[in-house]
């Protein structure tokens, strides 16, 4: 697994030990942390190695030892993909190429992880996975992240239609977890940490732009019956949720089942990412592919995520004890 250091890896990673897997991890930590596999730190069916994809001279001979690649290591946060666009471009690009000509050996399935992103600006109300997709200009750096992904889903298509290599695809919709950092722009876990401190919860733009935000056990749920599902061979499928909420409406939210006070303040863009920046006004996923080849719809409420967010921070819920922080 690349990037299983991450957020939505490490939670993979432990579903895959308790499975009896074996896995090995391939991650530069340069988003991901070693304390996301804390509690697993130890497991013998484990091997963390430290380092990027496309420098590890030992990646053919893993990828022709395993059943299958999870390809999850990629520039994450709008935030630095807006202020590291090489770094993003290149990450994205040839990590992949590496990955997909390592599997081509023994034509190892790899499940790639995508993004919504490469839905660009499209102001449909749902966004399926056969849409035209709409990019914005490339003097906006924001959009060589979605650009760079969908090259790599151009490239992996490719391997799996003229070389037969087995491949799925997900484009993964808003994911949040309690492991997710703020640092790199994710809003609800900046939104928390905010509220937690008393801090002003900080809005970029207007707010009325909406997400749907996934609970990180509904996106491992997803991916694991996709993994089980041979029609998902070849084909791209949404992953996420599809309850919308504004970010204002997020920011509100937050504050009330925090019982936090913290004032909200609003931004502009360029302000905040200091340079010209143009956003989505929505990103709602189509979901019914991802149910009619899993039987599988996310489902945990928004609720809940704010409140596993703030207990991994060790947060107060309404006033209230600290409460339990996951595993």
């Amino acid at each position: 697994m690349t990037g299983g250091a991450g957020f939505i890896g490490s939670h993979l990673v432990e579903r895959l030990l308790a499975g009896g897997h074996q896995v090995t991890v391939i991650d530069d930590l340069s988003t991901g942390a070693r304390g996301n596999l804390s509690a697993v730190a130890t497991h013998p069916c484990l091997q963390l190695i430290e380092g990027r994809v496309s420098s590890c001279a030992d990646l053919p001979g893993l990828a022709s030892g395993v059943d299958r690649i999870f390809h999850l290591a990629a520039a994450v946060g709008v935030e630095l993909v807006v202020r590291s666009p090489i770094h993003t471009i290149e990450n994205n690009l040839r990590e992949t190429e590496a990955v997909l000509q390592a599997a081509m050996a023994l034509r190892t399935p790899v499940t790639f992880a995508s993004t919504s992103e490469v839905y660009g600006k499209s102001e449909k109300e749902w966004f399926g996975e056969e849409d035209d997709l709409l990019i914005g200009p490339p003097r906006f750096s924001r959009w060589s992240y979605a650009c760079s992904k969908l090259m790599d889903e151009f490239l992996a298509l490719a391997y799996h239609r003229d070389r037969g290599l087995p491949v799925t695809i997900v484009r993964l919709f808003n994911i949040v977890d309690p492991r997710q950092s703020g640092a790199f722009g994710m809003v609800l876990p900046r939104f928390v940490d905010a509220a937690l401190a008393g801090l002003p919860l900080r809005i970029h733009g207007d707010g009325s732009q909406t997400r749907c935000f996934a609970h990180v056990a509904d996106c491992v749920e997803a991916l694991w019956r996709l993994v089980e599902c041979p029609a998902a061979v070849g084909e791209v499928v949404n992953v996420g949720t599809d309850h919308e909420v504004s970010i204002a409406q997020l920011a509100d939210r937050v504050r009330e089942v925090l019982g936090s006070n913290s004032p909200v303040e609003r931004i502009p863009h360029e302000q905040a990412m200091g340079q010209p920046f143009q956003d989505m006004a929505r990103r709602r996923p189509d979901l019914r592919k991802l149910e009619r080849l899993t039987g599988f719809r996310p489902a945990i409420p928004l609720d809940r995520i704010i409140r596993d967010v703030a207990a991994s921070r060790g947060g107060r819920v309404g006033g209230g004890e600290p409460m339990p922080v996951r595993a």
